[in-house]
């Protein structure tokens, strides 16, 4: 049964938004060592995790501010941003942010599927991406009540495995305990041993890592698009939100400084070796270690697949609410538990289109289409802080001097930072990126 007339029931509790944004913040990235990042600043990429964590804070800093100035909100991003920016860059925003979540979901899809195979070996990888696409698609079609909850046991697991991590890495440090196989002194000399200075790279390592570490915190903004399904966003946006800092250094910084402590940092950068959180467990002593972090990583990547359908879901119905067209009203149906039921199909059928396409061509796709997530992430937070800087001067009551200055400042950064990822990266990344904002610009239609 099927009513056009209904709204997104608010069914999102403030536990459920909080633990959103935790598990947005952790991605499999590190779980398998955010090996990219500190090869190409070793010691060094822990700046580029605390200056990337205080962006992020400015940018969700903002989105609190606009959820608190406007009463009432629409769906998707656009329900924030609209009244600071327009109908049209709006729409824009919503598209873009559509894209991206459709390139999470194609690459994350194929890193479930390449996991399981490694944990179950002999199984095709189309039977494992049609699993993640069929459990997905089940989880966000039957009530948003179902992805919260799955969302909220799947960050709880990550934040478990973290904080064991945490807790036995401070007591080793202050135990220095040679008997493990290794202490904190023996991996220092063997990191400077390698590389004497602690940023062996210099600044252009530092900013290459920035780029890096940018794209893993990509998914911390989904709980802007919650805004019209959370029972009292005004109390549970910014509750999440004024934690982001405080999650990114608990949970990124400290790990990584652990494994920088017990193990050379060119061991934990090198892409082949085994999870740093797999040698430390397994140096420990907790056996099995591997194969524990190898299913903590697919719960990771498989967090990733769940959001995804539900932010591209949210994003295609915000755009089809109030349609008066044929596809637009059927898109932004709900059914009786108020569930953008065909919003989802449409969007999840990507993952069905991945099962075929992973038994002919395998990754090499997925590659590539994942690579354009850069891109249109970092759109997406720029124009959450134009939106932001546009209330703070507009309504004078919602920003101090300070508060503009800042904004502005990481407005100019993360500015940098997208052209920085139009020179470094392939030519034909950029081209695809650049028309999927071009059609998202242009498709804009004013409502008659």
């Amino acid at each position: 049964m099927e009513n056009s007339d209904k709204k997104l029931k608010s069914a999102l509790k403030t536990r459920h938004v909080v633990m959103l944004s935790l598990g947005g913040a952790i991605g499999s990235g590190l779980f398998l060592g955010s090996g990219q990042a500190i090869a190409a600043a070793g010691p060094a990429v822990l700046i580029s995790y605390v200056l990337a964590g205080l962006i992020l804070f400015v940018v969700m800093y903002g989105v609190g501010r606009m959820v608190m100035h406007e009463d009432v909100h629409g769906s998707g991003m656009s329900g924030i941003i609209r009244p600071f920016v327009g109908e049209r860059m709006a729409h824009f925003t919503d598209w873009v942010y559509w894209a991206t979540w459709m390139a999470v979901l194609i690459a994350e899809e194929a890193g479930v599927a390449t996991f399981l195979a490694m944990l179950i070996p002999g199984v095709p990888l189309w039977v494992f991406s049609l699993i993640v696409a069929v459990l997905g698609t089940a989880i966000n079609l039957y009530s948003v009540k179902a992805f919260a909850e799955t969302e909220y046991w799947l960050a709880f697991i990550k934040v478990a495995v973290i904080i064991i991590l945490i807790a036995l890495g401070l007591v080793l440090l202050v135990m220095n305990d040679s008997h493990l196989g290794f202490t904190a002194s023996e991996a220092h000399r063997a990191s400077t041993s390698v590389a004497p200075s602690f940023a062996p790279n210099g600044l252009k390592g530092i900013l290459e890592s920035l780029l890096i570490v940018i794209f893993s915190f990509g998914g911390s903004e989904l709980v802007a698009v919650t805004v019209a399904e959370t029972e009292n966003p005004k109390e549970a946006l910014p509750k999440a939100i004024r934690g982001v800092l405080f999650r990114i250094i608990s949970f990124y910084v400290i790990p990584i400084f652990l494994f920088l402590q017990f193990l050379p940092w060119t061991e934990v950068s090198d892409p082949n070796a085994a999870s740093p959180f797999a040698t430390i467990f397994n140096k420990i002593g907790i056996p099995n270690a591997d194969k524990i972090v190898l299913v903590i990583i697919i719960i990771a990547i498989f967090s990733a697949v769940n959001s995804a359908i539900y932010a591209t879901s949210r994003s295609l119905y915000s755009r089809m609410e109030g349609s008066n067209g044929k596809i637009g009203k059927s898109l932004s149906k709900l059914n009786k538990n108020q569930v953008p039921v065909r919003s989802i199909l449409v969007s999840s059928a990507i993952l069905f289109v991945g099962v075929i396409l992973s038994a002919i061509f395998g990754d090499s796709f997925w590659h590539f289409v994942a690579g354009s997530i850069s891109y249109t992430i970092t759109i997406v937070w720029i124009m959450l802080l134009v939106a932001a800087l546009m209330m703070y001067f507009k309504f004078k009551e919602t920003g101090n001097l300070f508060l503009k200055i800042i904004t502005s400042l990481v407005l100019v950064i993360l500015i940098a930072v997208l052209i920085s990822q139009i020179i470094t990266n392939p030519k034909n990344l950029f081209i695809f990126a650049f028309i999927i904002c071009l059609l998202s610009f242009f498709s804009y239609r004013k409502s008659k």
